[in-house]
């Protein structure tokens, strides 16, 4: 069994399967699974800042570049300290740049009308409401953390362009428009030495 890694980040953008990847991957290992969309979720709807009835998620935009960091930083903080974390967030894999023992996976779909189709069954909205959402939302959302983290960037990633999705990031690239959830599952077990489990 590798030691290589001992904590696993999942990012992507919406509709490509990371949250079906995370929960289903930590189950496997016994690890801790943690949302970076769900937390910011319920503490969006605490500070009524969101409705709590939308089942769609909210931009990054409506809550405080503070508040974001805050999070972020305590993501990164765990990923360095602790062990057995299952962390699926937009920006794990660059929040994981420059930590140890970390597999840093994305997760990634190549036909757009597959992450609109999934994003309808998931949230029961109509495909028109569901391409706003995904692609304004990721708009917004890009927009904030490139103006953010700069210097993160430049401190942890050491590269001009800032591209959060760039596979130079990461050790693992998974399209699901090419694989099934349990293929996708077996694919990061493979990475992780743990097909066995």
């Amino acid at each position: 069994m590798s030691k290589k890694f001992r904590n696993v980040t999942i990012a992507g953008l919406p509709g490509v399967g990371s949250s079906t990847l995370g929960i289903n991957l930590a189950k496997r290992l016994g690890w801790e699974y943690f949302s970076g969309g769900d937390f910011m979720r319920a503490y969006a709807i605490k500070q009524g800042l969101f409705d709590k009835n939308n089942k769609m998620h909210h931009p990054a935009t409506v809550y405080s570049d503070d508040y974001d960091r805050q999070v972020d930083y305590s993501i990164r903080d765990r990923l360095i300290k602790d062990s057995d974390l299952v962390i699926d967030s937009w920006l794990s894999g660059f929040l994981a740049q420059r930590v140890d023992g970390v597999l840093k996976v994305l997760m990634s779909c190549s036909n757009d009308a597959v992450r609109v189709d999934r994003i309808v069954n998931r949230d029961n909205v109509s495909v028109a409401k569901a391409k706003d959402h995904i692609f304004e939302r990721e708009q917004k959302n890009l927009g904030k953390w490139t103006r953010m983290y700069q210097k993160e960037w430049r401190e942890w990633v050491g590269q001009d362009e800032i591209d959060f999705y760039s596979f130079d990031l990461y050790d693992l690239v998974i399209d699901t428009y090419s694989y099934d959830r349990e293929e996708t599952l077996n694919l990061v077990l493979q990475k992780l030495g743990r097909e066995n489990v």
